[in-house]
C-alpha cells in the first residue's frame, strides 16, 4: 500500500508491505518525498497496487526508516487504512461487468 500523491515538490510517499504469516507488524518499504514519492505511486498505480491518500497518515509513517515495523502507537490508523483499502476494492469488484457467458 502506499501513501500521498499530487504534483507539488513536497509531497510524501510511504509503502507498507505486511503478511499476516511472517510479519509481526506492518514494514516500511519505500518513502521519499517529491520526485521519489511521484515515483512511488507510479508504481503502486502500474501494479496495481491500491494508493491511500492521507496527508497526516503519510507524514507520520515517512518519519519512519525503510526496512523498520510500524510501530503500535501506529496500528489503528494503518489498520484503518487497510479496511478502507478492502472495502475500495470490493468497491471495484462490484463494479467490473461479468464476462458474456460463450455459447454452446
Amino acid at each position: 500500500m502506499s501513501e500521498r500523491k499530487q504534483s507539488k515538490a513536497g509531497n510524501k510517499a510511504v509503502a507498507l508491505k505486511y503478511n499476516v504469516q511472517t510479519d509481526a507488524a506492518p514494514i516500511i518499504v519505500a518513502s521519499g518525498y517529491g520526485y521519489v514519492a511521484e515515483k512511488i505511486i507510479d508504481l503502486a498505480d502500474q501494479s496495481g497496487i491500491p494508493v491511500y491518500r492521507d496527508d497526516t497518515t503519510a507524514n507520520m509513517l515517512a518519519m519512519l526508516e525503510i526496512g523498520s515495523n510500524v510501530p503500535p502507537e501506529l496500528f489503528e490508523i494503518v489498520a484503518a487504512i487497510y479496511i478502507d483499502l478492502l472495502r475500495m476494492s470490493d468497491e471495484l469488484k462490484k463494479n467490473i461487468p461479468k464476462p458474456l457467458a460463450k455459447p454452446e
